[in-house]
């Protein structure tokens, strides 16, 4: 009987030693996640109105405007002077276009329809992507980035109706929000864009 009770507390003492070893792992996974949390715009990935992958990445070095937009909306003349800006500085600012059907249904399209539309209408060359939700519980992980200034270090705005700017570094921070009455060759923008 003696040599089943050292046989019990031996388990039992081999396992409390397992059992305090076992939280250091949870600790080192946490700070792998932290240490994951996006720092700027360049760490998210987007899909392309054509379904690929898209690195934000890739547009380091120039400034970035992000804009929320829609095919039926007020502001969708819009369209014209974002495409004229990207053609006129396209050396220091990417125009970078996010469909989103978050006011009013505006943009009930597929993202082939958007495409025809946008260069149809208002010869759209910039980079346009998926179409997103920019407000609300689904919203996309680069808007939630965009809009908390918990996480970007700016801005706390988020996109109120179509059209909504948002004007990232050549870094990748986010440097400022702009309603969408503010239009893309507004001289407040130019001169944030030139700064």
């Amino acid at each position: 009987m003696n040599k089943s009770l050292l046989l019990t507390l031996a388990t039992a003492a081999t396992a409390v030693v397992f059992i305090a070893a076992k939280p250091a792992a949870p600790t080192a996974m946490t700070e792998t996640m932290e240490t994951a949390a996006p720092a700027s715009v360049y760490d998210f990935t987007v899909k392309s109105i054509d379904g690929k992958d898209v690195k934000l990445s890739q547009y380091k070095g120039k400034k970035l405007l992000i804009v929320n937009t829609a095919s039926e909306c007020g502001y969708t003349p819009q369209y014209k002077e974002l495409e004229e800006l990207y053609k006129k500085h396209g050396d220091k600012v990417t125009v970078l276009g996010f469909p989103a059907n978050n006011f009013g249904g505006q943009e009930p399209g597929t993202e082939a329809q958007i495409a025809t539309f946008c260069e149809k209408n208002y010869g759209v060359t910039f980079p346009l992507f998926s179409k997103v939700s920019v407000k609300g519980i689904d919203t996309a992980p680069l808007f939630k980035f965009l809009a908390d200034k918990t996480k970007n270090g700016t801005v706390s705005d988020v996109p109120t109706w179509n059209f909504c700017k948002y004007l990232v570094d050549e870094k990748g921070h986010v440097l400022k929000f702009y309603p969408s009455k503010v239009t893309p060759l507004s001289p407040e923008l130019l001169a944030d864009i030139m700064k």
